[in-house]
């Protein structure tokens, strides 16, 4: 995922100096510099937002909410550190962010099930076994349950998820540990 995001900034960037005279420019003031700025990078940050499961719309706000952020702080720019990057890295602590502040009080994991094809017994079983999984997954510590959604269902790896919750990968790898399981606890006589 990281591997995602240098790319797409490698992908968007330009020369450097191009990128350093824009950056000085924007921390002058220089709306033109900034819309310019704003135009070579929307693209790119908007595929690696909703190839992270955002909706056009929320990937929309985030972006804005970003670049909003470029422009409030531009006094403070570091000129030795490509804007680009801060730009990414700023929407992507917005993504993680979201995701943190818009848990659903019924999680809302991606299992489907195929009536057709399964005998009513079976059926039966499969819908009980994921029903235990859910209250599984609500009862778990707020902490470890973010650590098991970042990283099985919205696929960060464990540095991004150790990146956004400011711990280490080792803490994110102990409590997908614990996630897995508390969850093979809530379903050992479901095989």
């Amino acid at each position: 995922m990281i591997a995602e995001l240098l790319l797409l900034i490698a992908l968007s960037s330009g020369s450097e100096d191009e990128d350093r005279l824009i950056s000085a420019q924007i921390m002058a003031g220089d709306k033109k510099a900034f819309h310019k700025f704003y135009d070579k990078h929307q693209s790119y940050l908007f595929s690696f937002l909703t190839s992270k499961g955002l909706n056009d719309q929320e990937a929309e706000d985030l972006i804005q909410q970003a670049f909003l952020i470029i422009w409030e702080k531009r006094a403070k720019i570091d000129p030795g550190r490509s804007l680009r990057s801060y730009l990414f890295t700023t929407a992507y602590n917005r993504m993680l962010n979201h995701f943190r502040d818009h848990k659903k009080t019924e999680p809302s994991y991606a299992y489907e099930i195929n009536d057709g094809k399964q005998n009513p017994e079976e059926l039966a079983i499969t819908k009980e076994a994921i029903k235990r999984m859910h209250s599984a997954l609500t009862k778990m510590p707020e902490k470890r349950r973010s650590v098991f959604e970042l990283c099985y269902l919205k696929e960060f790896t464990y540095k991004e998820a150790a990146d956004a919750m400011a711990v280490s990968p080792r803490t994110i790898e102990n409590h997908m540990a614990l996630a897995l399981r508390d969850l093979r606890e809530a379903l050992k006589n479901y095989t």
